[in-house]
Order: structure tokens, then sequence, then C-alpha cells
């Protein structure tokens, strides 16, 4: 057995631009999927990840590079000659089918016997919770039933891979979230490789084992969401993973720890984390996510902590959402509303000053793109 479920090596794919040039929707990417991992691929429109999905699925190949699946190189295999299925946003599901024929259609075009069909067909059905429905018809079914038979028509052909591109998609806010659980619970279950792509942060955080995050045909990071999420490598990264605080400076001072960069917009230095590649006199910025600053009365350190004046207050439930100023710099802080409370005064609320604090380690030092 291969040590990895797929890998891409310095895979390039190129296509040709309407003007007659080319672009390189993906560009000399490597990338090694573990086996029985759930691997995201994250990035917004444009990016690679869904051509990088479809070349391991074998409906593109690559201008440059190869992909291998289970240890094998794929080269110009079609898509049913390889050991992975892949499901789609829109479904893709026979209309005009009961949900036993559309799960069963594929072990038919391979002219499986009749009886292993039916128990197969019965178990996968039984995998996506949806037991006893095999006569319904797709219409008779709501979008989540409908991405469950989706699911179950690719996991019954018992695929080593199985890619998912964007297959939440359609669903709305709720039921999206309730089937990001039962998908990963499904993956656990079942223990196939799956290489999921979508745009939604939030998504790939909840469900996956490790994220590659892709921007212009690149991946720029790959590793767990706590990663991913707290020690982003660039500014890209952290910017779009959740949402975060960008101060811009100069390094003034740095030891193997800690950095301090003096910012023009606060008229005073900050001090951060250390993550290395930067050296005296360059510039930087310095991100700080809005849920780890802290806003009290008086000035708790004698090192980041900044007069504030709060200009903006959102409840939102879980959590208040504050815009305040310091100088120049505007700053987003987000406060996580610990008590059940009606009274007001509980809530930073309207034009009052305060002062915000920030932990050395909750101040990612990255280099100025």
């Amino acid at each position: 057995m291969s040590d990895f479920a797929v890998e891409l090596r310095d895979v390039v794919k190129s296509f040709q631009t309407p003007e007659g040039g080319w672009i390189n929707a993906v560009d000399h990417v490597d990338m090694k999927i573990n086996n029985g991992e759930f691997f995201s691929l994250l990035g917004s429109s444009g990016c690679g990840k869904t051509t990088s999905l479809r070349m391991m699925a074998g409906f593109e190949w690559p201008t440059e590079g190869e992909v291998f699946i289970a240890g094998q190189p794929q080269g110009k295999k079609p898509p049913f000659q390889r050991p992975v299925n892949t499901v789609f946003q829109s479904y893709a599901l026979f209309q005009h089918m009961t949900v036993h024929q559309n799960v069963a259609f594929g072990l038919e075009m391979e002219k499986v016997p009749s009886k292993q069909i039916t128990e197969r067909v019965g178990k996968a059905l039984e995998m996506v919770k949806l037991s006893g429905m095999d006569k319904r018809y797709p219409k008779q079914l709501s979008g989540g039933q409908q991405q469950r038979i989706a699911l179950a028509r690719a996991l019954v052909k018992l695929p080593s891979v199985l890619l998912l591109d964007e297959p939440l998609g359609a669903l709305d806010l709720k039921l999206r979230k309730e089937m990001q659980l039962e998908l990963k619970s499904l993956q656990r279950e079942v223990g196939i490789t799956f290489v999921f792509v979508t745009h939604d942060q939030e998504e790939a955080l909840t469900m996956s084992d490790r994220i590659a995050v892709m921007s212009h045909g690149k991946v720029l990071q790959v590793g767990p969401p706590i990663e991913i999420y707290e020690r982003p490598n660039c500014k890209f990264v952290a910017d779009f993973i959740g949402d975060t605080n960008f101060f811009e400076g100069v390094v003034t001072g740095i030891d193997d720890k800690k950095v301090t960069a003096h910012i023009p917009l606060l008229n005073s230095t900050l001090v951060g984390m250390n993550t290395g590649g930067v050296r005296l006199n360059d510039k930087v910025v310095i991100s700080v996510r809005p849920e780890k600053i802290r806003l009290t009365e008086t000035c708790v350190l004698t090192y980041n902590c900044f007069e504030v004046n709060v200009k903006s207050s959102a409840y939102i439930g879980s959590d208040t959402r504050l815009e305040v100023e310091s100088e120049r710099q505007r700053i987003k802080i987000w406060e996580q509303n610990h008590i059940s409370t009606l009274d007001p005064r509980a809530y930073h609320q309207g034009e009052v000053k305060a002062f915000a604090t920030i932990l050395p380690e909750n101040a990612l030092v990255l280099p100025a793109e």
C-alpha cells in the first residue's frame, strides 16, 4: 500500500486565454494526501482548487507533472479507470430514476450481479441514513437527502478516494452545518480518503484533518486547522482564514522569541511572536485575531496596551463585535458574552474610552507582502 492516497508532483495546468495567451490555473503544485484523511482544498474562486480536483478525477490532465493515486501514476487515464469517485455540488442525480436505481447505476454499468447490487445499495443507503427510501424519486426528497443519495452513489463503488467539489454549496445555512458534521462522521466511519473543495473557511476548519490554502494556482500553506488559523505563514492566509487585524510597521528589535516593531498608525511599538524570516528594519505586518484582544478600564500591561475610543458596537448573540480606534489605527475586537443579562451596562456601547491589551503570544509577526 502506498504511503499516500493522492500525490501531485510538480503539477501544472495551463489554459489558453481568449486573448491568445496562456495562464497557469495550477502552478507547480506539490501535494501529498494521506490515506484515510479528510483533506480540504480551500481558496477563493479561480485559485486552482477545482482544477486540482478535476486532475485527480481524470476530467483534466496535467500540462506538466504527474498525479499519483495509491502510488500509481495516472497519466491520461479517463475517470472510469481511476479508483476515485466524485460528488458534485449539483448532485447530478437522474430525476427519472428511483433512489435505488440512482445508487445502483454505476454497479449495473460494471455488470455486478443483481444480488450483490441489492446488498451493496442497501448498505450504502444505511450508511447515509436513508434506508427505506429506495423507491422514492429525487424530486420527492429534500436537498439534504438528495445530497446524501449522491454520496451513497459514490460510496457504493467503494472508491479508495472520494472527491467532493463544493457538495454542500446548494444547501441552506442550517442544513449545511448539519451536513458538515454528518459528512465528517461518515468519513470516519467508512475510512475512505476524502478530498474536499470549498471556498468556505469555517467549513474547512470544521471538517478537515488538514487544509491546503491555495491562491493564484499555488499552495501557500498546508496543515491542520489549528495551525492554519493560529499560525498562518503569510498575510494572505491570515487574512483569508477567519478575521484579523493587521498592524503595519518596521522591525526595531528582535530575539529568538519576540519581535518589536514600530507601528506608525499607533504612534507606538507592538511586541509579537517571532515566526522567523524577518530582520531588523524589515517592513512587517502583525496579525492579531479580534477575539484575542482584551478591553479593560485600566492599562494592565506596560507594553502592547493602548488607549482606544469605542466607535461602534454590534451585539450578535455569542459575542459583541466592537470597532475601536487608537491614534489612526482602527481595531476590531470581539468580546464573548459569558453572562446572560439584559443589562446594557454589561456590553460596551457608544463612544467610551477604554484600553486594548494584546498579549505578545497573540500577535503574529509576518513579512510584509
